[in-house]
């Protein structure tokens, strides 16, 4: 192989495959911990290079500004609160052991006060499905149930931005500037269209792969390409 294939590119760590995290504007976790409660007043909603859904410019009084992810149905104005004595509303954020079963949450804390960890892109939620002795469960948006420490915070509501996929991108010039704001290559090329110094799937008379498209996981970098370790190949037996 005389050019590294796409997988090793990656691996390399070039500045193609880096996300900008330099243009990002916060973290977005949650603010103090579970012993205290801090309010805070929604100044702006901006728009993040680094995900799709709207995020909150929140003043706090005796702090300066600070930016946290937004829930549909809060705007400019609005008042946002962090802590166990936060009042169960839609945008504020509270123990899950707090929470009533039933009910729609967002940002969810992997550990207590680790600023939250799951349930972030836009549009999506998770459900409060049961409590037994400190632990509640969470219905996640994959559909799976997962249990969490009853002390892991998380936001009542839903993220802001949902839909966002149902309008089409258009040009693409919209797409490059969507992608370039991501830790991925894009335009991405086929393999079967590169040449065969490019790419196992290379060359031929016609675009073809001309070698089988299932590889073992043991197989090199330069070769690992098509279908890793498939459970299933599509061969008769």
């Amino acid at each position: 192989m005389a050019h590294r294939i796409t997988t090793q590119s990656r691996g390399h760590g070039g500045p193609t495959y880096r996300a900008p995290s330099h243009r990002y504007k916060a973290a977005l976790k949650h603010l103090g911990r579970c012993d205290q409660t801090v309010t805070g007043v929604i100044v702006d909603i901006e728009h993040d290079p680094a995900r799709h859904s709207p995020i909150a410019k929140v003043g706090i009084e005796g702090s300066k500004d600070t930016y946290v992810l937004v829930t549909e149905g809060l705007g400019v104005g609005d008042e946002m609160s962090w802590g166990s004595d936060a009042s169960y509303k839609n945008g504020n954020t509270l123990p899950m052991s707090s929470i009533p079963t039933g009910a729609y949450i967002c940002n969810i804390e992997a550990r207590p006060n680790d600023g939250g960890k799951f349930v972030r892109a836009g549009g999506v939620q998770a459900m409060i499905t049961d409590k037994m002795e400190g632990r509640v469960a969470v219905r996640m948006p994959s559909g799976k149930t997962k249990w969490f420490n009853g002390e892991c915070r998380a936001t009542v509501g839903v993220v802001a931005g949902g839909g966002r996929g149902e309008k089409p991108f258009v040009k693409a010039g919209k797409k490059y500037h969507k992608m370039k704001n991501t830790a991925s290559n894009w335009p991405r090329v086929r393999g079967q269209a590169m040449n065969v110094i490019d790419h196992p799937f290379g060359g031929g008379g016609h675009q073809h792969c001309g070698r089988p498209k299932t590889v073992s996981r043991g197989t090199p970098p330069g070769r690992k390409v098509g279908h890793v370790a498939a459970r299933r190949t599509g061969r008769r037996r």
